[in-house]
């Protein structure tokens, strides 16, 4: 396994590997991803491997431009009203945080759809990436490069930590700009779905296309196909317990453990208001930690810090966590999908 910086050389070298059936970890704009040859079986097979990922979880296809959609989609089985959707989509969301269901070109291997019919497509808004992309000549397969149901990597150390010399090749790019998954959008059914919300709003893509279904992020089990990574009950999940609470609870939840030194308690804040209210209320003593996703609750900058956040308390041996869930607006609904599917009081709701 190498560990090299992203240069025109490493990438070439990342290329040359994904080429011939080696996986390469590469940052996108989301988190970084482990990638792969997307029309190799044999390939495909090594990512559930090294994830220890159920293959009936789908992987999402990373092209570097639209002109290369129809190489991993039938755009013909789609209705006239839908494809105007989808360029109209692809204009102005890609590159960008959004995997679009489509129906698979038949030329995708069952593996990487979980045998099924369609397949999510995205462009990474990330140089780097579509540089490779190009570069392999191919469509790349990259569900996150960690493994599977832990926390996502925002920066190509969280993946050395994690995958060690399981991937080819780590590529290193720096922390990742937005830091959440991409938005999934299934475009394939009667009603247009969002299947995980992401690094693209709902409102986004309403403004677009008009009203779209909301995605379920109550963490229930999910029963039927998954057509969508990102959608079993327990999900993105640090090493401590974890439980989310609403901005009222958070404030007048106490540390009960306050008096056992042996436990490390973290709390995770959205914005300091919030967590300058719970320490107005609350001892603060060594054994609990605070942490503030954006001083001034930007949206932004809190998403790209949420798991960053998480990284960094799975470091310091916490045995329990408490984290405030986000405004449910905007990048607040992806940042509550993953606190409801991490956490271990998920049906406590928001």
């Amino acid at each position: 396994m190498e560990f090299l910086p992203i240069s025109s050389e490493s990438l070439k070298k990342g290329a040359e590997i994904i080429k011939n059936g080696g996986l390469v970890a590469f940052p996108t704009e989301t988190v970084y991803g482990l990638g792969a040859d997307a029309f190799n079986p044999r390939a495909l097979a090594k990512i559930f491997e090294v994830k220890n990922r159920p293959y009936f979880d789908p992987l999402i296809i990373h092209i570097a431009s639209v002109e290369t959609l129809e190489k991993t989609a039938n755009l013909s089985i789609l209705g006239k009203d839908t494809q105007k959707k989808l360029f109209l989509l692809a204009e102005n969301l890609w590159p960008g945080p959004l995997s679009i269901v489509l129906p698979k070109n038949e030329k995708i291997p069952g593996i990487a759809t979980a045998g099924m019919r369609t397949a999510a497509v995205r462009i990474p808004d990330h140089d780097g990436a579509r540089e490779l992309i190009l570069l392999c000549g191919t469509a790349v397969a990259a569900p996150s490069a960690n493994p599977f149901g832990s926390l996502s990597p925002t920066r190509a150390q969280h993946v050395l930590n994690s995958l060690g010399e399981k991937a080819d090749l780590i590529l290193d790019g720096g922390v990742t700009r937005i830091g959440l998954e991409s938005t999934v959008l299934d475009i394939t059914g009667g009603q247009i779905k969002i299947l995980r919300p992401g690094g693209t709003p709902k409102e986004a893509i309403e403004k677009l296309i008009g009203p779209v279904q909301e995605a379920d992020s109550s963490g229930r089990e999910v029963k039927c196909e998954l057509n969508s990574p990102g959608m079993l009950k327990s999900h993105y999940a640090p090493k401590a317990a974890l439980y989310a609470l609403s901005r009222e609870d958070i404030i007048k939840k106490r540390h009960e453990e306050e008096t056992d030194t042996s436990l490390k308690i973290a709390y995770i804040f959205f914005d300091g208001h919030t967590g300058d209210e719970w320490k107005a209320v609350h001892k603060m003593t060594e054994n609990v930690i605070a942490k503030i996703l954006s001083q001034t609750g930007q949206m932004r900058e809190a998403a790209s810090r949420f798991f960053d956040t998480l990284h960094e308390l799975d470091n310091e041996n916490i045995s329990r966590i408490y984290a405030q869930f986000a405004p449910d607006r905007g990048l607040g609904e992806a940042i509550n999908d993953r606190l409801a599917r991490a956490s271990n009081n998920q049906d406590r709701g928001k």
